[in-house]
């Protein structure tokens, strides 16, 4: 009950499940309460105000963070292009930042996170230069970190992320921008149900200057567009694609074909399981968490470089378990050090240096693509091949142009 009323819905317990809850408890149509819980973004406000009957959600308050629009995700341009059901589509850089609202009235500003948390302190020359806007907004973007004009990679802005206070000298270093993407409320007016290229109208007109940038849009007519505006993104050291349709309403929580999301992993890599930990949740049980490593030839050792949890059934994990067992060097209690005999190819978003893993990096959200019982330990990628990978997709030479990212 305590994580309900929280928000921290991490134990099993679906929102829509408390939603029907909320609808049973208090006799209001089930639409109702969704509609009033993505305005509202709580779920806690939504069960007070279905009691008292205050149903009202056509207007968003400001301070009361809106629920993210998300975006489902789609693995080839045939099939992105398809789902947005042909003709004109538009086109947003895939940022590696952190996604933020930003609330501003009558001088007073507050920012919010992907969780809708608060996150004002991490980033105070946003705050500090939003009140020279000459109107009272709610922005939808992302923060990104910058210096000298170039975007820096998401290690850098994560040295701003989770403080309540920021010191010059870390302003300095790692000073941020507000790529924004999205207007959804204007001076007293709500924007959800207004099209995109509406809302994207009115974020023009307001003549926003640094750290406030608008997202670049391109246009696409076909598949074959899609495909050279993803390479062209990825040349410019973005993941992605962000794909929507121009005369979309604004739909805070739901992944819908209104906005699509187009990643490919920019490489795999062959690797092998040192460690293994035992799963949580509907894992409890099983060995679901695998680090992994390379070999670095220069010390003939395997390095570690990552942990995944994601990609294989439960059957696989299941089955996995047995072999792990069997594998075991030392069992830690939580965790348990295995021969590096089980090679998996592991695909990831990004690659940063990190000073956790003796290999000096770390991957990015790694996942599992399959087991490669048919490739010998001998055969695995080094630490060479992620050493190229870094410097040709992330190194300071890929680093992204400020000016590019508007246009």
């Amino acid at each position: 009950m305590v994580k309900v009323i929280t928000g921290e819905l991490r134990i099993g317990l679906s929102e829509g499940l408390v939603e029907a809850g909320i609808a049973e408890a208090f006799g209001v149509p089930i639409a109702q309460v969704k509609r009033l819980h993505l305005v509202t973004g709580d779920i806690g406000e939504t069960a007070v105000r279905c009691k008292s009957g205050r149903l009202e959600a056509a207007s968003i308050q400001l301070f009361q963070p809106v629920r993210f629009m998300l975006a489902s995700p789609v693995e080839t341009s045939a099939e992105a292009y398809e789902r947005m059901g042909a003709g004109t589509v538009w086109t947003e850089e895939k940022y590696d930042g952190v996604r933020c609202q930003l609330h501003l009235l009558d001088g007073r500003v507050q920012l919010y996170s992907r969780d809708l948390k608060g996150t004002t302190e991490a980033f105070p020359e946003l705050v500090e230069s939003a009140r020279h806007i000459h109107h009272n907004v709610l922005f939808d973007g992302e923060v990104l970190a910058h210096r000298d004009g170039r975007v820096l990679r998401f290690f850098a802005l994560q040295r701003r992320l989770g403080r309540k206070q920021v010191a010059e000298e870390l302003r300095r270093e790692v000073p941020v921008a507000l790529v924004i993407f999205d207007l959804l409320w204007l001076d007293g007016e709500t924007l959800l149900d207004e099209p995109l290229e509406a809302r994207r109208r009115r974020l023009e007109g307001l003549g926003l200057e640094s750290p406030f940038l608008l997202a670049r849009v391109d246009e696409a007519r076909s598949p074959q567009d899609l495909e050279r505006l993803f390479g062209e993104t990825r040349a410019r050291g973005n993941e992605g694609l962000m794909l929507k349709d121009p005369m979309s309403s604004y739909t805070p929580g739901r992944r819908g074909l209104a906005w699509l999301k187009l990643k490919q992993p920019l490489a795999t890599l062959d690797v092998v399981v040192t460690a293994v930990e035992w799963g949580h949740g509907k894992r409890k049980g099983v060995l679901s968490d695998y680090t992994f490593a390379v070999n670095d030839p220069a010390s003939g050792r395997l390095v570690n470089i990552g942990k995944a949890y994601t990609g294989l059934t439960d059957a696989e994990i299941a089955t996995m378990t047995k072999r792990f067992l069997e594998l075991t060097l030392e069992d830690v209690g939580h965790a348990r050090l295995v021969k590096p005999e089980v090679v998996l190819e592991v695909a990831f978003d990004s690659i940063q240096h990190s000073g956790r893993h003796l290999s000096g990096y770390a991957l990015r959200f790694p996942r599992i693509v399959r087991i490669r019982d048919d490739k010998p330990v001998a055969e695995i990628d080094t630490l060479d091949r992620v050493a190229e990978l870094y410097d040709r997709y992330f190194g300071e030479t890929s680093q992204v142009l400020l000016s590019e990212l508007a246009r």
